[in-house]
């Protein structure tokens, strides 16, 4: 009561202490009236101590604490935050690129005042869910170690909608997510006010984003971000990457402080081992299929003698069998010994990380699911199952062993044939050697547009003008047309020529403003459950009759088992008892051997970078074996008698030449050429090859193909020295002329474009698939994508989408350009021809791709040893 001191005491005492108490609240309410006042002059409140005390003394203090020595990199990534500018850092895989930009942004912000209210001031953007929870983990104990009074939420698919509410109620200071869940965010007008007050935008992983249409979906939320916050600070991290500057590029090409860019590459002393089982024994005449499995003992041993193993697969299905190996040969380590790739569900993949993390797991054989940037300190050994078919992926990798600064990296590549080990001393060679793969945005991919129109109308509504300016300042769209753009709006609000009929294609609509907004709530909620460029595979659920999911798998290969039939999934033998609602139910089989699935986009091709670096090797083996010494390298030396007996029948391919073999067999003719270009590109080649020499004299050929080459076999003799050598002066073979129309004409092309047109009709809102729990098959969904293909090829030519599906098909499904600069480098070489009189060890293994589709009645690897003996037989004598 010291504020009533002096009040003379009386009868009315009561009347004016109540008074006086009025008098007070009025002061009060009139001091927060003020206050208010200014704070929505100024937009600011003061700043959050505890932040504003942050500053490079204390952030150095704190890495003293632990031990720690800021690096060079770190610090010139700090100092670009501090000067306000954006950029890309690309550093190896556990060399501390998180804390380098978290803490950078942390220190950045301590300068600037906070916004009035609460509202988001960084958003960390990676490409998967689990890494998104990792790293909210890692923000937030450095926050915390460093008392920053900043909280760090994470909002992805799997949030649930009371923690979203939650966020959206109060806006946290930093929000990690992905990049769906950012672009759901301008499908509400409740974000948009706290979107405005964005200072710092941090995409991990950048490399895994930049070549595809996530990526470009992130290019329009970063187009959205800063055309709201001018001063948006917009951060990349990246560790596997050929390209930066074109990288940086195209991350950053929306920010208007462009001129305040920077690139920082962290270079750093950390020691990366990259060697090769090299088995006792192996064939001179090499097929790919047999999965490596002859190596399993060592596999166990290395398993055996490290506290915790990743053990890396290309496919699925191959880390299917290899788990169930390991677990037949090691026994003991049930429990401690798991599988993890994208079909298992998340629960299982959740315990898996969960396991490695906390070291309770001996090994886990795994795919691509585990190539990305989670924190697992325990790994001590990774071994790779097959060539990692690019230098980007092995350093990937390898960098989950000894994931942290001043530990060295290793990673051990398990050859499934002798060719393999050319393919691992190639990659060690091209990592030692910064060959590492580049990658590319896509050029305006109209569906990824189309999408976005929608989702701006759903949020804020946009005008035309305003929005195409917008869209043109990201890279993937810095070309686009205005026709494109209208083409597209008038798409989306009128449903185009042959859908302006139906009511639930016309899905925005301009108001009384001009602006463009969604008028029907139906279709703001299908739209909103189909924001994403991730078009899922033809998958159906795996669950247990008893109740509980075990994945995903194949609705192909489903379809194919009957009743009673096993296969093996998720590490088990089951029991195929029902199919359901797009959910195959099971049991445990009693039966050991069963069939495994094959998942689409099983075989990886060799990259551009690899191969190259394949065919260097090549070229230093040749060297030293034509001067009768042992190559240097071990996996060489390991190939000498291969290498060998290809040059006593043949000859190597190397950088400068083409090699080409003729061979004549009861089978017929053979041509069999080494581009090393990876089968991505082979078929193309091959097919271009055939149809161009079919010009010439009508015949049919069969084709087969692999990373090294391919075969073209025809009935009939074909002089194909002539025909190549004696046209290169007007009409070459291997010419880059007409190639567009030349690929069109020799391939289904329409087939390849409707294929594609089902993914770009999902990501375009055409079709939709299901609510949850009554989802559509893909059957019903290729349907419905065909029918509008085939709408569109009659009744609307015109329809950008049908131009985008053949582009996609001949850029993806072929790789055109890559096709292209192979033909080019054909070009510049000297063509090789060999007539040969049996199966080289190089043609082996393309005859073996072919016999392949058509052996049935006897296996495979009985008719492959027999025609082993028989080469073997003749290279003896």
């Amino acid at each position: 009561m010291s504020e009533f001191q002096g009040i003379p005491p009386g009868p009315n005492v009561g009347t004016q202490l109540k008074a006086l108490r009025r008098k007070k609240k009025a002061a009060d309410k009139a001091v927060q009236l003020a206050t208010q006042a200014v704070e929505t002059i100024s937009g600011e409140i003061p700043e959050c101590p505890p932040l504003a005390e942050l500053t490079l003394g204390r952030v150095t203090e704190w890495f003293t604490e632990r031990g720690w020595q800021p690096f060079d990199y770190q610090l010139q990534v700090w100092q670009a935050f501090e000067q306000g500018h954006s950029g890309l850092l690309h550093a190896t895989t556990g060399a501390g690129k998180t804390l380098a930009v978290w803490l950078g942004a942390l220190l950045r912000l301590a300068q600037l005042p906070r916004p009035r209210g609460a509202a988001t001031q960084i958003m960390w953007i990676t490409p998967m869910r689990a890494l998104a929870a990792d790293s909210t983990k890692a923000l937030q104990q450095s926050a915390k170690a460093l008392s920053c009074d900043c909280d760090v939420a994470l909002q992805t698919g799997d949030t649930d909608s009371a923690a979203r509410a939650a966020i959206l109620r109060k806006p946290p200071f930093a929000l990690v997510t992905t990049p769906e869940s950012l672009t759901l965010l301008f499908t509400r007008a409740s974000s948009q006010p706290n979107l405005s007050k964005l200072q710092v935008l941090v995409v991990d992983e950048w490399h895994e984003l930049i070549g595809n249409k996530r990526g470009v979906q992130l290019q329009l939320a970063i187009a959205r971000l800063a055309a709201i916050n001018p001063g948006l600070q917009v951060w990349g991290l990246s560790a596997t990457l050929g390209n930066l500057q074109i990288a940086k590029d195209v991350l950053l090409h929306p920010v208007k402080n462009q001129g305040k860019s920077t690139l920082v590459q962290g270079k750093l002393p950390k020691q990366l081992i990259v060697d090769s089982l090299i088995p006792p024994t192996f064939e001179r005449f090499p097929w790919g299929g047999h999965l490596g499995l002859k190596q399993l003992e060592f596999v166990a041993r290395e398993m055996d003698q490290s506290a915790s193993t990743l053990v890396f697969t290309n496919t699925r299905s191959q880390a299917e069998i290899w788990y169930q190996a390991l677990l037949d040969a090691r026994p003991e380590y049930a429990g401690a010994l798991a599988l993890h790739h994208g079909s298992l569900d998340k629960s299982v993949r959740d315990w898996v990380e969960q396991g490695l993390k906390n070291g309770s797991l001996k090994a886990v054989v795994c795919t691509s699911s585990l190539d990305l940037g989670v924190d697992f300190l325990p790994v001590e050994r990774v071994i790779q199952i097959g060539s990692p078919k690019g230098v980007a992926r092995l350093l990937q990798r390898a960098g989950r062993s000894g994931h942290a600064p001043g530990r060295p990296s290793r990673i051990t590549v398990v050859p499934t044939h002798a060719l393999e080990l050319l393919e691992a001393a190639a990659a060690r060679h091209a990592a030692e050697n910064k060959q590492i793969e580049s990658r590319y945005s896509p050029q305006a991919p109209l569906d990824v547009l189309v999408q976005h129109l929608v989702t701006i109308a759903m949020g804020s509504g946009f005008k035309p003008d305003e929005l195409f300016a917008e869209v043109r300042t990201t890279f993937a769209y810095r070309q686009l047309t205005r026709t494109q753009f209208d083409w597209a709006l008038t798409f989306v609000e009128k449903g185009g020529e042959s859908l302006a009929a139906y009511p639930d294609y016309q899905r925005i609509a301009a108001d009384v403003d001009g602006i463009y907004r969604v008028p029907r709530r139906d279709i703001a909620r299908r739209h909103a459950m189909s924001v994403g460029t991730i078009v899922s595979d033809s998958a159906m659920h795996v669950a247990w009759m008893t109740g509980g999911r075990l994945g995903t798998i194949e609705e192909g290969f489903i379809a194919r088992l009957k009743t009673g039939d096993c296969f093996s999934f998720a590490g088990r033998v089951l029991e195929l008892v029902k199919v359901r609602d797009m959910t195959a139910y099971v049991r445990k089989a009693d039966r050991k051997r069963a069939t495994v699935p094959q998942w689409q986009g099983g075989k990886m091709p060799l990259s551009s970078e690899l191969a190259h670096a394949s065919l260097q090797m090549l070229e230093l083996a040749h060297k030293a074996i034509s001067k009768g010494r042992p190559p240097t390298l071990p996996e060489l030396r390991a190939l000498e008698s291969l290498l060998a007996l290809q040059m006593r029948w043949s000859a190597l391919p190397n950088t400068s030449n083409l090699l080409i073999e003729e061979l004549h067999s009861k089978e017929g003719h053979h041509l069999f050429v080494y581009p090393f270009e990876g089968r991505t590109v082979h078929i193309g080649l091959a097919s271009l090859l055939a149809w161009r020499a079919s010009r010439y004299k009508p015949g049919t050929f069969s084709i087969a193909m692999n990373d090294y080459g391919f075969e073209l076999l025809s009935a009939e003799p074909v002089n194909w020295q002539e025909w190549i050598t004696g046209s290169l002066a007007d009409s070459p073979l291997f010419a880059t002329d007409n190639l567009f129309q030349d690929v069109l004409d020799c391939l289904n092309a329409s087939e390849l474009a409707q294929r594609r047109f089902r993914e770009i009709a999902r990501i375009a809102g055409l079709v939709f698939q299901g609510y949850p729990g009554a989802g559509k098959s893909t059957k019903q969904l290729q349907a419905s994508s065909g029918l509008f293909f085939e709408v569109f090829k009659k009744h609307d030519q015109h329809n950008l989408l049908l131009d985008q599906a053949q582009r996609e098909a001949l850029e993806q499904e072929l790789d055109l350009a890559r096709m292209e600069q192979a033909l080019k480098s054909i070009q510049s070489k000297t063509l090789v021809f060999k007539a040969i009189d049996k199966p080289t060890p190089f043609a082996f293994p393309l005859l073996i791709e072919r016999l392949r589709e058509t052996v049935s009645t006897e296996k495979l690897s009985d008719r492959v040893a027999r025609m082993v003996a028989e080469l073997e037989k003749a290279a003896q004598a």
